[in-house]
């Protein structure tokens, strides 16, 4: 039998291209369905927010249970965002900065700046010889051991649930995305600093009309938990056992995208709210796809029809996956650490 992956590269060799024609027709963006999903998006978040800041005087209970949908449709701005970057939600180039920009400030982060980085990681994830940029810290087994005790504790502290999914959308959204790196662009520097200014204005806006502990108990419960979210999307698109990593001369853009971005398959309801971004073997294929035809394009191709797909109830195993294991290909626990270093003595190295 012929992977999605095998096919693809022998396209690629024949010179005929057809991955990009099999993508092509699905990359020209809807205004009509762009318009529509802002709507359907964008209404309801601030309608529940609304909400939330009524049921304060009520109940806390009730507001925190409202934190949860607010939390759904700000994931799927977020998509939105995430779109605007790539260019691939409107075919002006000015609108995807426009809306890139305001859909972004409702995450607190700044557009530009995420999306010039996001595009490194598309660039070169998969890649051992690139990593940093845009990914989950991923250290493969010998680099893990040959690192000092300090960094191997700080490693498993990283890479513990509680912190990936707990502390870092605090730390995320609300330093990290405040300052920018001495070696960024005055573009990079400018998109941080406006976003900090709109920010600030917004809250001084809220403080003097619903006021600052109002604003605080309704924002900080649907960011902590749209973070979260979010960042749970990013890490399982990417970490899963059998996903894709190698060297940057055995590298492979196709490789990676159909084999390291994986075919997360939601609920419908789920699939609706993170805007079809479980298709992430074809967004990694081609970023220039607006999200609400990823799944058109995955089922027009054969290509696509292979790809190992992970449920909701398999995602959970990722949680144990930490290291790369560049002998076998795949991702293992620390568990594995142990038998690694027995193979190597019983095999004198």
């Amino acid at each position: 039998m012929i992977t999605s992956t095998e096919q693809a590269e022998q396209i690629v060799d024949n010179g005929q291209r057809a991955w990009r024609l099999a993508v092509a027709k699905y990359e020209t963006p809807s205004l009509f369905r762009s318009l529509r999903q802002i709507a359907n998006t964008i209404v309801p978040y601030f309608a529940i927010v609304c909400l939330m800041y009524l049921t304060l005087d009520i109940s806390y209970s009730i507001t925190l249970a409202l934190a949860v949908p607010a939390a759904g449709f700000l994931t799927r701005d977020f998509i939105i965002f995430h779109d605007c970057g790539h260019g691939s939600f409107f075919k002006s180039r000015k609108a995807n900065q426009i809306v890139g920009f305001l859909a972004a400030l409702l995450t607190f982060m700044p557009s530009y700046y995420w999306s010039h980085h996001h595009a490194s990681h598309h660039a070169n994830a998969g890649d051992l010889d690139h990593r940093g940029e845009g990914d989950v810290w991923t250290l493969t087994v010998q680099e893990y051991l040959a690192a000092p005790l300090w960094k191997q504790r700080f490693y498993r502290l990283y890479r513990n649930p509680f912190f990936l999914f707990g502390v870092a959308p605090l730390y995320l959204f609300f330093v990290h995305y405040r300052y920018w790196r001495s070696g960024d662009n005055a573009r990079v520097r400018w998109s941080a600093m406006r976003t900090n200014l709109a920010l600030i204005a917004i809250v001084i806006v809220a403080s003097l009309t619903i006021g600052f502990k109002a604003y605080i108990m309704i924002q900080l419960p649907i960011i902590l938990l749209a973070g979260s979210i979010g960042i749970w999307l990013f890490y399982v698109q990417h970490q899963f056992e059998n996903t894709y990593w190698a060297r940057h001369e055995e590298w492979s853009y196709i490789r990676h995208a159909l084999e390291g971005s994986s075919f997360y398959k939601l609920p419908r309801l789920l699939q609706w709210f993170s805007g079809n971004i479980g298709f992430h073997h074809v967004h990694h294929l081609s970023p220039r796809i607006p999200n609400y035809n990823l799944q058109k394009c995955h089922e027009s191709h054969p290509m696509f029809q292979s790809v190992r797909h992970i449920t909701l109830w398999s995602s959970l195993r990722s949680l144990g996956f930490r290291l790369w294991d560049e002998d076998h290909k795949k991702l293992v626990g620390f568990s594995y650490v142990p038998v690694y270093l027995a193979k190597q003595a019983s095999n004198g190295g």
